[in-house]
């Protein structure tokens, strides 16, 4: 595997330190965790979002942290949760009188650390409230989705909780629109190759030449079939089906379209594989309201692509037509 690194070792603290020089205009590093980095915006009083998670998913997680959506982000080594004292520390920064709303992914460590890191924010009186994002619909079925990862939907949570914590609301409001969102975003992934670690040679897993993995999860976690590769419009249509069947969608709706790749896929089949999920849905009668494609949640070096629907209503519209500007999303305001 060919590279451009140094140590892969300190890959995270030297991505880090590109990251935050690049973009010194919106974020700075916490004076209290080099892991936590910190939104030039977030100065007022306000309720704090809070995000974080493993590295290599750029531009997640740091990549929206800025003005109106993510106000710290805390950082963990590459597939790997942040401990509980970076969490900690993020919750110390994200803290401005009003509480602060966790917003993550449902990871097993990302759990443990982050209740344990609530615990120590609750005897500093800082209130700490958490949703917990599970919109991978592969990573178990609809009766135990409690049990489902969190994935680019993630995304959709962090856009709309930030524009209502910027618009003043409580943290009560924002816990519940983050929870509406995620309840109502429904994402799944297509592996075509897998990801390499910079400390590793070899991938971590394998998907044979010619074929692609169907529910596939963002460190590699096994999806629920390998199939032969098929064309853009066919895979489409295998994601709306089993989207649609899992949310049970139907044409009185209204949604919000994500297509992420995972790292490796060249835009233009990302926007190949949109026009094919487009027709589909529109063929069902499914009204798009708008719809994001691009390189926003990613899997290092791996070849592939998340789809996440959201159904929405006139509240999340609104929120996510907010203004916000960051590394990894921007939405101008208009008059």
């Amino acid at each position: 595997m060919q590279r451009i690194i140094n140590d892969p070792l300190l890959a995270v603290e030297e991505m880090l330190e590109g990251f935050v020089k690049t973009h010194r205009n919106r974020v700075h590093v916490s004076s209290l965790n080099p892991r936590v980095i910190v939104s030039n915006f977030h100065t007022t009083k306000k309720v704090g979002i809070v995000t974080g998670g493993g590295s290599g998913h750029k531009p997640a997680f740091v990549g929206y942290c800025g003005k109106n959506m993510v106000d710290v982000v805390a950082v963990g080594e590459i597939f790997s949760s942040p401990s509980a004292k970076v969490f900690y520390d993020a919750f110390r920064e994200a803290d401005k009188g009003m509480g602060v709303a966790c917003l993550y992914g449902n990871y097993a460590g990302d759990n443990m650390n982050v209740k344990m890191a609530i615990d120590m924010a609750d005897d500093d009186d800082i209130i700490v409230k958490k949703v917990v994002a599970n919109d991978d619909i592969a990573s178990a079925p609809q009766s135990e989705r409690e049990k489902r990862r969190g994935v680019a939907g993630e995304i959709l949570m962090w856009k709309v909780a930030g524009a209502k914590a910027a618009q003043g609301a409580d943290l009560d409001s924002v816990i519940a629109i983050a929870q509406k969102v995620i309840n109502q975003t429904w994402s799944i992934g297509v592996g075509l190759s897998p990801c390499t670690l910079p400390a590793n040679d070899k991938p971590n897993f394998q998907i044979e030449n010619g074929m692609m993995e169907f529910g596939i999860g963002h460190h590699g976690e096994p999806g629920v079939r390998v199939t032969e590769l098929k064309q853009a419009s066919l895979i489409a249509e295998e994601i709306i089906e089993y989207i649609c069947a899992d949310s049970g969608i139907q044409n009185t709706d209204e949604i919000f379209v994500l297509v992420s790749g995972l790292g490796a896929t060249p835009v233009m089949e990302l926007y190949i594989l949109y026009n094919e999920i487009d027709r589909v849905l529109t063929e069902k009668g499914i009204t798009i309201v708008n719809s994001m494609v691009g390189n926003y949640f990613t899997s290092l070096d791996m070849q592939g692509a998340t789809v996440s629907i959201l159904k929405v209503d006139d509240e999340i519209k609104d929120a996510l037509d907010f203004e916000v500007d960051t590394v990894g999303m921007k939405v101008m305001h208009h008059d």
